[in-house]
């Protein structure tokens, strides 16, 4: 049996044993106890702050490859580019009828070349032309595939750039709806991580303001246009590549 006065207290090994607080003690609060409960308040505070805050966000979503895709703008830009794509096939078509030509040409002096009713003499005239024709045909060939490399190339930056604009012109749309109607944060819920998996997998009471951006991107759309047409594309040409004829032997003079 354990007994202590008021006040006093009483050590057991193994136990502190506080004693009942004697009544006539002038009453006080531990410091040890303060700062045990200091920081408890502190943190609870903090998170009813934080959850104050968190009540107040206000977060929207929007689907910005679709804003991109149906924005009028983008479809114009991409006529412009079928367009000029179109110019630029065109004209490799009639590169490509020319070196078509020579091939022809070299087909047929061939057949001569190996015509025995055919004189020697003229054969050698005949095997000259055949060279120079090969010559050019290999000439125009480089130089189509050349001409087709710096037009697309050109063109393809021509198109990221109008691209770069549509988008920028998009961004701040969002950003101009974002602070009318003070939302804290809009997220692209199109946006794709490196492993192709959304960045926004779930959000909770957020807004989409996909549909309203459209309308506003949209409300001076010009009436629908027939798209141009684009000249079939025609496959890369080959230098024509028949064995060259060997050249007549030359008569000794006599």
């Amino acid at each position: 049996m354990i007994s202590a006065r008021a006040g006093a207290d009483v050590d057991v090994p193994g136990f502190s044993v506080q004693a009942a607080p004697d009544p006539t003690a002038e009453p006080h609060i531990s410091m040890s106890i303060i700062r045990r409960i200091t920081p408890i308040i502190l943190a609870l505070g903090l998170l009813g702050t934080a959850a104050a805050q968190e009540a107040k966000l206000k977060i929207a979503t929007v689907d910005m490859q679709e804003l991109f895709k149906q924005y009028h703008r983008t479809e114009e830009a991409q006529k412009q580019i079928n367009v000029e794509r179109a110019r630029i096939q065109k004209e490799n078509n009639e590169r490509l009828a020319r070196i078509r030509e020579l091939d022809t040409e070299l087909q047929n002096m061939r057949k001569m070349l190996d015509d025995p009713s055919i004189a020697d003499s003229k054969k050698q005239e005949v095997y000259r032309d055949w060279t120079m024709k090969q010559n050019e045909g290999i000439a125009l060939d480089r130089e189509r595939r050349e001409f087709l490399q710096r037009r697309n190339q050109a063109l393809n930056e021509k198109m990221v750039q109008r691209m770069k604009g549509i988008l920028e012109e998009i961004r701040k749309l969002v950003e101009e709806e974002a602070k009318k109607e003070d939302y804290d944060y809009v997220f692209d819920k199109s946006g794709l991580s490196t492993s192709q998996v959304p960045f926004l997998l779930y959000t909770k009471d957020a807004t989409d303001i996909t549909a309203v951006l459209l309308e506003d991107l949209n409300k001076d759309a010009p009436p629908e246009s027939a798209t141009p047409e684009v000249a079939p594309e025609e496959g890369a040409a080959e230098t024509p590549e028949a064995p060259a004829p060997e050249a007549p032997a030359e008569k000794s003079a006599e």
